[in-house]
């Protein structure tokens, strides 16, 4: 019993130093950036970022030391990053679509059905596990509010319980619904950005094979399938081809 007291303490004194650990590099990060010392934000930063933390305002503050750098790949990739984690946040939203704007390659998405459309923008109004918070505390209601209608001897107000409780349970299912399409949608997303300043994309995972188009740093693509070294990727276009591995950085 002693020796699993023992690491306890030691595994929540690691914890412990680690979280100081993270805050120091976190704090000096902030400090640099408040400087101007940008190149010295980034550094801090993702010092953090290795040590397994990872947060929305984390990857905000990446994008936004890279953008002051005027490397926008890299500023693009952190915002990507950060979206992921918190798609509803505007602040995130509005310095992506700025840093998108500064690269070669604007692409003109396909258009999307109106209704899938709406449904995603309602996904990503909060990330999945504030969908999932918010079922919970629903669904619980729902039950206070069945408790409620199995307890009282009140006519009315069995009625008030009947159906507040069954309208909350209906919104709990659809907060866990929404919360298990923003999760799956994060988890099988498989999306990259360029990182080499002007890149040919191929018909095949073959460098003879026939040019396709040019894309350049900085460009958004999702992933496809991957073959040896080569991604097979799509652009917002619609467009598909083959590119090498190394030309791009995972989000």
């Amino acid at each position: 019993m002693k020796r699993l007291i023992s690491i306890f303490v030691l595994l929540i004194l690691s914890a412990t130093l680690w979280a100081s650990e993270a805050g120091t590099f976190l704090m000096s990060g902030n400090k640099a950036y408040g400087n101007g010392s940008f190149t010295e934000a980034v550094d801090l930063y993702k010092k953090v970022v290795m040590l397994g933390y990872e947060s929305p305002e984390l990857y905000y503050n990446l994008g936004n030391a890279y953008f002051k750098l005027n490397d926008y790949p890299n500023a693009i990739l952190w915002y990507e990053r950060a979206k992921r984690l918190d798609p509803g946040d505007e602040d995130i939203d509005f310095n992506l679509k700025v840093t998108n704007n500064k690269i070669p390659d604007q692409i003109e998405p396909l258009p999307e059905l109106f209704y899938k459309r709406w449904f995603r923008n309602l996904i990503d109004l909060f990330p999945a596990d504030r969908w999932a918070g918010m079922g919970i505390i629903l669904f619980i209601l729902a039950l206070i509010c069945g408790t409620f209608y199995l307890i009282s001897r009140v006519l009315i107000f069995r009625k008030i319980g009947f159906w507040a409780g069954s309208v909350l349970l209906l919104f709990s299912v659809m907060t866990i619904l929404f919360a298990w399409s923003g999760y799956t949608s994060v988890k099988n997303a498989r999306e990259a950005i360029i990182f080499t300043p002007t890149i040919t994309i191929k018909s095949s995972p073959d460098e003879k094979s026939v040019d396709l188009f040019v894309l350049h740093e900085g460009t958004k693509v999702q992933i496809k399938d991957k073959i040896g070294a080569w991604y097979e990727i799509r652009i917002a276009n619609g467009s598909v081809g083959w590119i090498p591995l190394n030309a791009v950085e995972t989000i």
